[in-house]
């Protein structure tokens, strides 16, 4: 994740020492923001731009974390609608309007909870049905998004009060897709490419006509 110059990586080696939430400048050497469960596996990041706080979804402990930009961790949440069902639980995090949304990859949801208030990780169901979501992003209309069906080869869009539609597939270059950014008209979609070999392995279709 990059806020200017400055990112954020999310790493996970099962050693206490190493991971945890790093940072560092362009130019720079790396350091240790805050330091996460050994046992974990830290794997979605967003960012509040409101307040700085990063969440970091573990999709082992099917918990959602708060790091301050000073590099406090809080549990922001442990809803048992993050749990895996015994592989993945809860995967990707994007920071919208004031809540923040994941995907739960064991149980093909999109969820969403206020970032504060009363119920502030608490999270409740946006789409459901979505077998294997890791990674998503907004399209710009409400709540839809594209999201990366990853064990089924596919990208769809789902959300936003509409029927669940796929928009790629392995005939379209698509393996493991993992990740999904929506930017300046486009989506950018990396492609593991374990059948099609194809080179790069980056899928970009434009918005608008099959979305």
């Amino acid at each position: 994740m990059r806020d200017g110059r400055t990112f954020y990586v999310l790493y996970a080696t099962g050693s206490a020492k190493e991971t945890g939430v790093w940072t560092f400048t362009e130019g720079r050497t790396p350091r240790k923001l805050a330091d996460l469960p050994a046992d974990g596996l830290p794997n979605g990041l967003a960012r509040d731009s409101r307040t700085g706080t990063l969440y970091v979804t573990d999709s082992a402990q099917g918990a959602v974390y708060a790091v301050t930009a000073r590099g406090r961790v809080e549990v922001f949440s442990t809803d048992a609608a993050l749990a895996s069902t015994g592989f993945f639980g809860v995967n990707g995090a994007k920071v919208r309007d004031g809540h923040l949304y994941v995907s739960n990859l064991d149980r093909g949801t999109l969820l969403r909870a206020p970032l504060s208030g009363r119920r502030s990780g608490v999270f409740t169901t946006v789409a459901s049905g979505l077998a294997g979501i890791d990674d998503f992003d907004f399209t710009g209309h409400g709540e839809q998004v594209l999201a990366s069906l990853v064990t089924e080869n596919k990208v769809v869009l789902a959300g936003g009060g509409r029927p669940t539609t796929t928009v790629l597939t392995p005939a379209d270059g698509l393996s493991n897709p993992t990740s999904v950014l929506v930017h300046g008209g486009h989506a950018y979609v990396p492609s593991a490419a374990y059948t099609t070999q194809k080179d790069p392995n980056l899928l970009v279709a434009r918005l608008g006509g099959r979305f």
